[in-house]
């Protein structure tokens, strides 16, 4: 009889072990190279480190800072511990930041100067400046390190459905959402990726999107560390250096969401050769056909890919011939994963039939946390996750993703959940009454319009905006505001979307 594999997989320990000096991590900032050897010490002090500070298995270790290599040996020592890594949306105002730190009540929260002040804001909004202790990766954390006990303790037993992290998004009543992670998911997502995208040991892929998203860690890093693959942190995002980058370090596989892609063909080397880079992916929210032709015209493939923090986040893949055949397709699902559309009526759909896209396989999230009515809400009698995207799907089992179901709107990668911002806008002086939508932009993809009835006619759009951002982060205030008499509703109440809609589209320009 064969033993029975091991709950757990350490990537970075078991590369450690097998070829330690392979590239792990390359940081562009300063060409800091690290071997997986040298990361899997690294993950061992903060075992250590976190263990000696009193974390214990199931503790929620919180990271407030940009993207930095620190996150990846924390990761993994929390990892090592039992602990669940949470990374925070620095981009979030002090109230917003408060709502996710008190669901998640993380007993330690590392971070860096320049977002302490947002920190000690936030916790102090959710009466956690005594239980959450704040430690500065540039100030302490490095003799922290020094002072670690070198042989760190013996790991917990730990199962599948462990968690390893807790990723926020923000839901439409603006309660934020605390999406649990376990090990299942992360293994089956880099097992399913890697063979779906055929990535190997020599890619060399991007870290380019925010850590508090779960594309910065699960569209390449986990799946490219599980292959023993290269990962190149390129920091904040720069449109003008991007290409340079891809060719410096010899990047083959690259991710970006569409206003990214739009923002780097505006560079000076836009079409340089890239003989290394097989494709461009696309995700996070539909693409233009205008960016996908210019890619295409610039000579580099280019894939769109579909994704959730629930599920994933890479659910499908496709070949360069199918992604250019049946343009706007997102192809099959990815090993394990079984996709189906449902209608209205609960049928699964005809061939080409628009309907809800449900998807269930062992890269399944474990729930929400704190939460399970609201898992309850989004989970069928089957083990099928309701996306509420729609999707069809052709007779040779090629998907394309139609829409989204829901009011949600991407602004520049970003989710944004109307009623969050309803929320918010209501508070502001001076408002009375208001619906949000998301309207076209050149740039961005979508960004919000808000139809505000107002108290006074003092009230403008620049008072509106300056007091919406001390409430929101920046992708979330409305970039457009009309004022009107009244906000349509139906009879139930709720805003009559269809006809606010309309209104938007009749206001004048700069209304």
């Amino acid at each position: 009889m064969f033993p029975s594999l091991p709950a757990v997989f350490d990537p970075v320990a078991w590369w450690a072990r097998v070829d330690g000096e392979r590239t792990a991590l390359i940081d562009a900032s300063d060409d800091t190279r690290w071997s997986y050897r040298a990361l899997d010490l690294e993950a061992d002090r903060w075992h250590a480190l976190l263990a000696q500070a009193g974390v214990r298995p199931g503790d929620r270790v919180a990271v407030l800072a940009p993207n930095r290599r620190e996150y990846l040996p924390l990761f993994f020592g929390c990892l090592r511990l039992g602990a669940v890594l949470v990374p925070l949306n620095w981009r979030l105002s002090a109230p917003e930041l408060a709502r996710v730190l008190a669901d998640a009540r993380p007993v330690v929260c590392f971070g860096e100067d320049s977002v302490r002040a947002l920190a000690e804001a936030a916790l102090r909004a959710a009466a956690l400046s005594e239980a959450t202790r704040w430690h500065d990766f540039d100030r302490e954390v490095p003799s922290l390190l020094a002072r670690a006990d070198r042989t760190p303790p013996a790991s917990p037993v730990r199962t599948h459905d462990d968690a390893t992290m807790l990723l926020y998004t923000s839901g439409s009543t603006g309660a934020p959402k605390g999406v649990v992670l376990p090990h299942r998911q992360l293994l089956w997502n880099a097992i399913a990726t890697s063979t779906g995208w055929q990535l190997g040991a020599e890619d060399v892929g991007p870290i380019a999107t925010p850590f508090f998203h779960t594309g910065g860690w699960h569209v390449f890093t986990t799946p490219l560390l599980f292959r023993g693959g290269t990962l190149v942190l390129l920091g904040a995002f720069d449109a003008s250096a991007y290409l340079g980058t891809l060719a410096r370090y010899g990047i083959t596989v690259t991710f970006g969401v569409p206003t990214q892609l739009d923002l780097v063909q505006r560079a000076a080397d836009w079409g340089r050769p890239l003989p290394r880079l097989r494709a461009f992916w696309s995700g996070g929210a539909p693409c233009p056909q205008r960016t996908k032709d210019a890619v295409r015209a610039a000579g580099y493939g280019f894939r769109e890919g579909y994704g959730l923090t629930e599920c994933g986040p890479n659910c499908f893949a496709t070949n360069a011939v199918t992604a250019r055949a049946q343009d706007g397709s997102v192809g099959w699902p990815v090993p394990f994963l079984e996709a189906r559309v449902r209608t209205d009526e609960g049928t699964l759909a005809l061939p080409d039939v628009i309907g809800e896209l449900e998807l269930r396989g062992p890269q399944m999230f474990g729930g929400y946390f704190n939460a399970p009515e609201r898992t309850a809400e989004v989970m069928t009698a089957d083990g099928f996750l309701r996306t509420g995207d729609l999707a069809s799907c052709g007779a040779d089992g090629v998907f394309r993703i139609r829409g989204r179901r829901k009011e949600m709107f991407i602004s520049g990668g970003e989710n944004v959940f109307p009623g969050e911002v309803e929320a918010a806008l209501l508070d502001c002086a001076g408002v009375r009454d208001v619906a949000v939508l998301g309207v076209p932009d050149a740039v961005w993809g979508e960004t919000g319009c808000a139809l505000v009835v107002r108290e006074h006619a003092h009230l403008d759009h620049e008072a509106l905006v300056r007091d919406a951002r001390a409430r929101l982060a920046g992708y979330k205030v409305p970039k457009r505001v009309v004022f009107v008499d009244a906000i349509p509703r139906l009879g139930s109440g709720k805003i009559d979307r269809a006809t606010a809609r309309a209104l938007v589209e009749a206001a004048e320009p700069g209304a």
